[in-house]
C-alpha cells in the first residue's frame, strides 16, 4: 500500500512541476511575443480619411499614413496627357503597383489614377531605390517627381523613367467616397 502512495505522490509532483513550468514559461514568453504587435500610434494610422474636395487642380497634398508620406496630386489635363502618351512597353517597370487592381495590371496612367477620377493620383511618397522622399511639383526630367539622393526621375503618373529606382512609386489601398473623402488603408 505504501508503494502505491509513493507512486501517486511522485506522479502528482511530476504533474505539478510540469504545470508550474508551463505557466512560468508562458509568463516569460508573453512579453516577448506581445512586443511584436504594432504600437498604438501605428494602429491609429492604419486607416485615415482625407477630404480632397478642396484640392485645386495642379496642386499636391502630402499626408502621413503608417509613418510614410503619401502624395495626393490633383493633376492638370496637360499632366494626364503627358502620362498617357508614353508607351508602357518603354517603361523600366511595366507593373501598375496598385493593390486596388489585379496583380497583372500594367502601368497605364488609368491603372495608377483613382478609377472614375483620373485627375487624382495617390502614391506612397517613398523612392523605391533606397527609401528617400522624392521632390514633387514638376521636379525631374519628366515633370513628376525627382529623388535628389540618387537621381531617380518619375513621370506625372509616378512611374520610374530614369535612375536607379527599380519600381514605380507604389499606390496604397484606397477608396474614394461620393463626397470626395479619400480613405487610405
Amino acid at each position: 500500500m505504501e508503494a502505491s502512495d509513493d507512486t501517486q505522490r511522485r506522479d502528482f509532483l511530476y504533474f505539478a512541476t510540469a504545470g508550474a513550468g508551463v505557466v512560468v514559461s508562458g509568463a516569460a514568453l508573453w512579453p516577448l511575443i506581445n512586443q511584436m504587435n504594432p504600437s498604438a500610434d501605428v494602429r491609429a494610422l492604419a486607416t485615415i480619411s482625407v477630404d480632397i474636395s478642396g484640392l485645386a487642380e495642379g496642386t499636391q497634398l502630402t499626408v502621413n499614413w503608417r509613418g510614410k508620406p503619401v502624395f495626393i496630386r490633383h493633376r492638370t489635363q496637360a499632366e494626364m496627357a503627358q502620362a498617357r502618351e508614353e508607351a508602357v512597353s518603354a517603361l523600366p517597370d511595366t507593373d501598375a503597383r496598385n493593390p486596388n487592381l489585379p496583380g497583372e495590371a500594367t502601368a497605364l496612367d488609368e491603372n495608377r489614377a483613382i478609377p472614375g477620377h483620373d485627375a487624382f493620383l495617390v502614391m506612397i511618397g517613398v523612392c523605391t531605390h533606397l527609401g528617400c522622399v522624392p521632390l514633387g511639383d514638376g521636379a525631374g526630367d519628366f515633370g513628376g517627381w525627382f529623388c535628389p539622393c540618387h537621381g531617380s526621375h518619375y513621370d506625372t503618373a509616378g512611374r520610374i523613367r530614369k535612375g536607379p529606382a527599380p519600381e514605380n512609386l507604389h499606390i496604397p489601398p484606397l477608396a474614394l467616397s461620393d463626397n470626395m473623402v479619400l480613405t487610405l488603408g
